[in-house]
């Protein structure tokens, strides 16, 4: 047990020092996914085609992927408190640089800047909740927090298309200027290092500040190579493409090089790889993978889903996701709760059973679903969100060496990231690939010889005749109206194609629950 967590009370109210580290996390975490629905808007005002306003995405994300990592030894390094406000002055002040941004190159540069900035907050922020709380009363913390990782990304598309829609794309990084500028007078008031966090520092700095440069490298090179790969690859049809294949290649290096580089040879390692070795640990790393990868594919597909099929605005295809937000915002505190009574691994276990079922449910959806049901269905799935965040935070800190605080941080939420890009990476490709292989059997059928078919375009044909277009218009627009049910179609079943897949995953996951550890629930229901 992390011994901060035992012994250090902080100078003033920790659930301050909780709204406060939550309050830039729902900034950072919101940003992510705010930025999606207004990229045409982006393109256009930067002179920018399409394919190149996704850079906007993946600059932030590749410049995030590698800090993240390493955010425990800036931590130690800088001190936590100090790199903490560090990360919300830089995620500031370049959110004011991309909302001034007169060219695609100077939004870019700023991009990769604000990621920076953004991916050593989270790291940090669980660190000093982490140390900020006794272990029995980390499970409503983690909750608090929890709701701004799994909220942000629920509101963030339907604020962003609003914003978007009403005012101009530059405001969705304009609005970060008022939560950063709080964000930093409260972290200077309330937050303070806990003993261990000192400690930490003055090991790292004893005899001066050791890099470890390969580390870094090999970081740099996999970690942001791979974000490439995944953000890019469905785009650039995958290993079809030369730029994927010399990106994978890269990744691959850098991941293998980082792990035989820092389990073996770092004396001072950049990234704290040896925590794997503690099992408990590592397989709440893979369930935090495996919660992300859920979350945030369904958070993509569902807008997406509507948008296409549906017909829906940004604004609209963003509101589906609200109620669900809004539920797990209520549970999250009540898993805060029960994670002081029942074993971690039950709720993560239930939690990833109910997500499973709600995708199952997602299953039975049509071209004529209504937005109530939507909502429904998400509310569904946000049930059992709300049961895996806050158990899988709680156990991943109750068994840690002391002083690993900001280490733990940092792999957890790697992991979180991973998770995160991975799913809506692979979630996006059957979604592609499945559509073509749909379509393709759709199609099969339209023939000759097929009279379903053939009275159907005959009906079509005499429909537009009869609206004054020619025997060859009539024909053709016969034609495009079937081809368009088709493609409809294929988008449809393609979509429940995933949402299977998805559930799948959901009970592979509640199965590995088995290999979760139990741990003394004694102490925090004598604190109770």
């Amino acid at each position: 047990m992390a011994d901060s967590g035992n012994n250090y009370r902080p100078r003033v109210n920790p659930w301050l020092i909780a709204l406060t580290v939550s309050l830039a996390t729902f900034m950072e975490v919101m940003d992510t996914s705010i930025a999606n629905v207004a990229l045409r808007y982006i393109a256009g005002s930067v002179a920018a085609d399409q394919s190149e306003s996704t850079w906007v995405l993946t600059s932030y994300l590749v410049s995030n992927a590698i800090v993240v990592p390493i955010s425990g030894w800036l931590s130690s390094v800088l001190g936590r408190k100090r790199f903490y406000m560090t990360c919300v002055a830089l995620f500031t002040t370049t959110s004011f640089l991309c909302g001034l941004a007169p060219s695609l190159g100077f939004l870019l540069t700023c991009r990769v800047l604000q990621g920076i900035g953004g991916g050593g907050l989270a790291p940090s922020e669980q660190a000093i909740l982490a140390d900020t709380f006794p272990p029995e009363k980390r499970g409503l913390a983690f909750a608090l927090y929890g709701v701004a990782v799994v909220v942000a990304p629920a509101i963030g598309p339907s604020l962003g298309g609003w914003i978007t829609d009403q005012y101009s794309w530059r405001w969705i990084f304009f609005i970060n200027i008022p939560v950063g500028i709080a964000s930093l007078i409260l972290t200077g008031l309330l937050v303070e290092d806990s003993p261990a966090a000192k400690k930490e520092h003055e090991e790292a700095t004893r005899g001066g500040i050791r890099v470890d440069y390969p580390g870094f490298v090999f970081v740099a090179l996999g970690l942001g190579s791979l974000q490439v790969v995944l953000d890019k690859g469905q785009e650039d049809d995958w290993f079809g493409s030369p730029f994927i294949v010399a990106f994978t290649l890269m990744s691959v290096i850098g991941i293998l090089g980082l792990i035989i580089w820092e389990l073996w040879f770092a004396r001072e390692p950049i990234v704290d790889l040896p925590l794997f070795r503690n099992r408990g640990f590592l397989f709440c790393a893979i369930m935090m993978f495996a919660t992300l990868f859920v979350l945030l594919s369904t958070t993509q597909l569902l807008p997406q889903f509507v948008q296409q099929l549906l017909g829906y605005n940004a604004t609209n295809a963003g509101l589906t996701l609200m109620p669900g937000g809004f539920v797990m915002l209520l549970l999250m505190p009540v898993a805060g709760v029960l994670v002081r009574k029942t074993q971690p691994k039950y709720l993560i276990c239930f939690g990833f059973l109910v997500s499973g079922l709600a995708l199952y449910h997602l299953t039975g959806f049509n071209a004529q679903v209504s937005f109530k049901n939507i909502a429904l269905a998400r509310i569904f799935q946000a049930v059992g969100f709300a049961f895996l965040f806050v158990p899988i935070q709680t156990l991943a800190y109750s068994d840690l060496p002391p002083g690993k605080s900001n280490n733990a941080s940092a792999l957890i939420n790697l992991m979180r990231n991973l998770g995160g890009s991975v799913g809506i990476s692979v979630a996006t490709t059957l979604l592609a690939r499945r559509g073509q292989i749909h379509q393709d059997r759709l199609v099969s059928n339209l023939t000759a010889t097929s009279q379903a078919f053939q009275n159907h375009l005959h009906t079509l044909t005499q429909r537009f005749a009869t609206h004054g277009s020619g025997p060859v218009e009539a024909s053709n627009r016969a034609l495009a109206v079937i081809y368009q049910t088709v493609q409809s179609q294929a988008a449809m079943l393609s979509y429940l194609d995933v949402f299977v897949v998805l559930m799948l995953g959901c009970l592979i996951a509640a199965g590995l629950t088995s290999l979760l550890k139990d741990i003394d629930l004694s102490k925090a229901q004598a604190a109770a």
